[in-house]
């Protein structure tokens, strides 16, 4: 529990990572500025999700407030969505205390190449995050494994970016969700393609958490959102899959540029504040963005390509147990959830 309050301190008062010159994450620093207590001790005023501005106003009600859920809550459910003429699958988790009067946030959840929405609920544990939580399959693309949009092997002519758009418009209709409070995550190619969604769907996606992310662009037009989209990046060190440092011959960038990327397009201060947790966890937050956004980076010294604090198999490598990313993601979308 010491662990997680630090986390949460950590991300609320402006701890984080900063990339050195070597790619390598800094220790040290000293704690941000203080912030107004708000919901789920985010540190933002009250009414607003944690990471910064919304695409939308905060709890307005969508065609589904006032309807029977088609599932209990508490409970996962699979359901289609047709989508470009496919019917997409896509696993549906009801918070305990759903109730259909009360909008309340939505968290996609995007898995990585070859794997599936329910093996990703079952090792995240995302579910217990008080919000509906969606986890959508992808299609299967090269070596018939199950990818998403923006990576050489993603299947052709599949527009996820559309499908994303389509789901949401589904949990709208049919349960009562807050459409100023959508957060997207993801792992590997997943995790990507949650900057996908920052980039192109700014209107709809309130803030993205991408752990272990594979930044494929593949086919992408440049990114220009149309806001300020907070972000927060957690990634191992020790990552052998999509290395730290990057991977130019596959067009991998290296992760501590891609922070930076972030950095200058919210229009972040450079300098960020951090925190260490030991023993292999560094937090480094990044302040002063434009309209209340913000930019978070987690480095896990030696990790690998693995979901910190994993409830199950999660991918080759180190997993550490100083760190829950569903913890880091909960506080940063300002949701709080699972310890």
């Amino acid at each position: 529990m010491a662990t997680a309050c630090l986390v949460a301190a950590a991300l609320t008062t402006g701890a984080a990572v900063a990339p050195t010159a070597s790619g390598a994450p800094a220790s040290g620093g000293t704690p941000g500025p203080e912030t107004t207590a708000g919901p789920a001790g985010t540190g933002t005023a009250p009414g607003r999700p944690g990471p910064g501005a919304a695409p939308g106003p905060v709890g307005a009600p969508t065609p589904g407030c006032g309807t029977t859920p088609p599932q209990a809550a508490g409970t996962t459910a699979v359901r289609t969505v047709d989508s470009g003429g496919r019917e997409r699958g896509v696993r549906v988790h009801l918070p305990d205390g759903y109730r259909p009067d009360r909008p309340i946030p939505v968290v996609l959840v995007f898995h990585g190449r070859g794997n599936d929405g329910a093996t990703t609920e079952n090792f995240s544990g995302l579910s217990g995050l008080p919000a509906v939580v969606a986890y959508p399959d992808g299609v299967p693309g090269g070596e018939g494994k199950r990818s998403w949009q923006g990576a050489p092997y993603s299947a052709p002519g599949v527009d996820d970016v559309a499908f994303t758009g389509d789901l949401l418009d589904d949990l709208e209709s049919t349960l009562c969700v807050d459409p100023g409070r959508v957060f997207a995550t993801g792992k590997s190619n997943g995790g990507g393609f949650t900057e996908i969604l920052a980039c192109r769907m700014s209107d709809r996606i309130a803030a993205i958490a991408p752990v272990a992310g594979a930044y494929y662009r593949d086919g992408e037009p440049p990114c220009r959102p149309g806001r300020p989209v907070p972000a927060l990046f957690v990634h191992g060190t020790g990552d052998a899959t999509i290395p730290y440092t990057g991977d130019a011959d596959r067009g991998l960038p290296a992760i501590p540029a891609k922070v930076a990327e972030w950095v200058a397009r919210d229009g972040c201060r450079a300098r960020p504040q951090t925190r260490r947790i030991e023993p292999d966890v560094t937090i480094a937050t990044w302040r002063g963005c434009r309209d209340g956004a913000r930019v978070a980076h987690v480095a896990v010294d030696g990790g690998g390509h693995t979901w910190p604090g994993a409830t199950a198999y999660s991918g080759g490598g180190v997993t550490t147990r100083t760190v829950r990313a569903t913890a880091l993601i909960g506080d940063f979308f300002g949701l709080g959830g699972p310890r």
